[in-house]
């Protein structure tokens, strides 16, 4: 679960805290239980995956829908990653949809 939510630190270190948050918590995690090593994977590759969209969102808002995408980045972001602490808080190995598998 405090993989999952580990993301939240984007919300206060703006850029790099939603990567480096999970990033560190795998890094801490992986040899010690492989439960929350997979979480914790699972939630940097999610959060990668937003940090490539956001910036397809940031070129995007010169043709105007840039803007309507982001919210709907945000708002899908804060949604996946509350769902997924709620499943791995009850033991259940959640796979983000539509995240692409970086870190192994």
């Amino acid at each position: 679960m405090l993989a999952h939510l580990s993301a939240f630190v984007g919300l206060v270190i703006p850029f790099f805290g939603g990567l480096l948050a999970p990033w560190i918590t795998w890094l801490a995690w992986r040899d010690r239980s492989p439960f929350v090593g997979e979480q914790a994977r699972e939630a940097l590759n999610f959060n990668i995956s937003v940090a490539i969209g956001w910036l397809v969102c940031g070129a995007l808002t010169f043709v105007f829908i840039g803007i309507l995408l982001g919210i709907l980045l945000f708002f899908s972001w804060l949604t996946l990653t509350i769902l997924a602490a709620i499943r791995a808080s009850e033991g259940v190995h959640y796979r983000y949809p539509l995240s692409l598998r970086l870190v192994k």
